[in-house]
């Protein structure tokens, strides 16, 4: 049959990402204490399409998808983007998957166990010889206003932030990792589950570690800094206020150092 892709085209215009987008499928992740765990990514596959061409051909990633198949997670990533370079004919080549990840959490107080969700993201780049992996998490936890504190006569103001962690892997670095630094910047983490005595014992955490969505940036990039295994980092926090029609929103990037 004709192959339409493979038409010359004479309007002289490289594409910088051309694939695929969306595609949910079943992924391995590597777990920090049980080794391995099992979910459903989303994922995103593109390669440069140089000038010359029309189009590229658009089932070839999903057939890259298939034949890895039971074998989808980051130490295949390389090989899934050397595969997409010479089967599409590309000089670069991206993959992005983002997927739910669950961390058995424990209640600070009545210790009862329950499974906290993070949405995490594996990014693979292929620019020739050269590769790049990027991971990203994003981390809900609790601040409380440090000025609301402070001009009340009780209580204080207080909202459910995301603090969400990008930064290039020198070396394997864990979610785990990244997400208890997260935690840690904040007023209090957040969890699945919550008995009363554990929300009294994080409703005071939270006041007595007020934090502006400045100070929560400014703690992670404090512990990143003191990374060796990761190249550069961006951070960000959004912290969706409770008596605003608007969000507060902080991020350091590393790279504009």
């Amino acid at each position: 049959m004709k192959d339409i892709q493979n038409q010359t085209d004479n309007r002289k215009v490289s594409i910088n990402k051309v694939g695929v987008k969306d595609v949910k499928y079943p992924i391995i992740v590597l777990d920090k204490k049980n080794k391995a765990q099992h979910t459903i990514g989303t994922i995103n596959m593109y390669v440069n399409l140089p000038h010359n061409f029309r189009g590229t051909h658009m089932s070839r990633f999903i057939e890259i998808l298939n034949k890895y198949h039971n074998r989808l997670h980051i130490d295949t990533m390389s090989d899934i983007l050397r595969e997409m370079e010479t089967r599409l004919t590309a000089e670069e080549a991206h993959m992005e998957m983002t997927f739910p990840y669950f961390i058995e959490k424990e209640a600070p107080v009545s210790h009862i166990k329950s499974l906290m969700e993070y949405e995490c993201t594996y990014t693979g780049i292929l620019k020739g010889a050269a590769e790049e992996y990027i991971i990203k998490v994003k981390v809900p936890v609790t601040s409380v206003c440090p000025c609301s504190k402070e001009i009340s006569e009780y209580g204080a103001h207080n909202q459910r932030s995301h603090v969400t962690i990008e930064v290039k892997m020198k070396n394997f670095i864990w979610f785990e990792d990244l997400i208890e630094i997260a935690e840690n910047a904040a007023s209090s983490p957040v969890y699945a589950i919550l008995k009363r005595v554990d929300e009294k014992f994080v409703t005071e955490k939270g006041y007595d570690n007020p934090m502006f969505v400045e100070d929560i940036v400014r703690n992670i990039a404090v512990e990143m800094n003191k990374l060796e295994s990761i190249e550069w980092y961006h951070i960000e926090s959004e912290n969706f206020e409770s008596i605003h029609n608007h969000s507060a929103y902080a991020c350091i990037d590393s790279r504009d150092e």
